[in-house]
């Protein structure tokens, strides 16, 4: 049986490409839909968003938090979220 998917909708910006791109190379069954204005992020199982990724795309230093100023929508449930990672799954 195969992993139900969880998804993330991003608004598409230039700040947030280089979080897409983090989320992309940490996840790699990613898959990605654009429609305008927005990013449709799903994979099988889980995503996960490492802030050192992200930090080292964007070039800065990066809060989780500031995550919360990205997402549209999401399917899942946030399991894990502290200073180092955010975590989306299914809880069983």
């Amino acid at each position: 049986m195969s992993a139900r998917p969880v998804g993330i909708d991003l608004q598409e910006s230039e700040e947030n490409r280089a979080l897409i791109d983090a989320i992309k190379q940490d996840n790699p069954e990613l898959t990605l839909r654009h429609l305008p204005g927005l990013v449709k992020l799903s994979a099988p199982g889980e995503i996960v968003i490492n802030r050192e990724t992200v930090e080292e795309k964007l070039g800065r230093e990066w809060e989780t938090g500031e995550f919360q100023l990205a997402i549209v929508s999401y399917a899942g449930n946030f399991s894990e979220w502290d200073d180092d990672r955010i975590l989306v799954k299914w809880e069983h």
